[in-house]
């Protein structure tokens, strides 16, 4: 059974919870980590959840996000998501924190970013799919569906954080 740290408003950890439970009550805050793969066009990948996922299958999102181990910081998590889910190693930056709130859970959110070029071998248990989108693509395509909420949520965000870095 996996287990994730459960958080207070001030981000120290409290207790433990199932992914069950946290995925099912909004009072058992959680961390996770984002992780935005820019190539050297200045396109983001993103990967299109496995349609087995138990929140958002088959939606388009964030190019890796995942959720922290117990008792695990951030800057492990970062590295560690990046290679089982894309299977890359590459040098990160974190842009910034966030709450994020839906109907059915509570996320406190560490978004980063890198610039990568190298072959991604995504893994097929987590991920359906995944490719480069361009910024105007991912634009048009916003409030159609495809992408998962909380991907809407925090573009606008991403976008003026990264504006002139990838």
């Amino acid at each position: 059974m996996e287990y994730f740290d459960i958080i207070d408003k001030s981000g120290n950890i409290i207790g433990k919870a199932t992914r069950k439970e946290c995925h099912s009550n909004t009072s058992l805050a959680h961390r996770v980590v984002h992780i935005l793969v820019f190539n050297s066009k200045g396109e983001l990948f993103l990967q299109k959840r496995s349609s087995d996922k138990d929140i958002q299958p088959g939606k388009w999102d964030t190019s890796v996000g995942g959720h922290l181990n117990l008792g695990e910081c951030f800057d492990d998590a970062v590295y560690r998501e990046l290679k089982e889910e894309l299977g890359i190693e590459a040098e990160v930056k974190h842009l910034y924190d966030y709450w994020m709130h839906s109907p059915v859970e509570t996320e406190y959110v560490r978004t980063y970013m890198c610039i990568y070029d190298g072959e991604i071998k995504f893994d097929p248990v987590e991920i359906d799919d995944g490719r480069f989108w361009s910024i105007d693509e991912i634009e048009k395509n916003l409030g159609r569906g495809i992408f998962t909420p909380n991907f809407e949520q925090e573009f606008d965000q991403w976008k003026k954080a990264i504006k002139g870095q990838a």
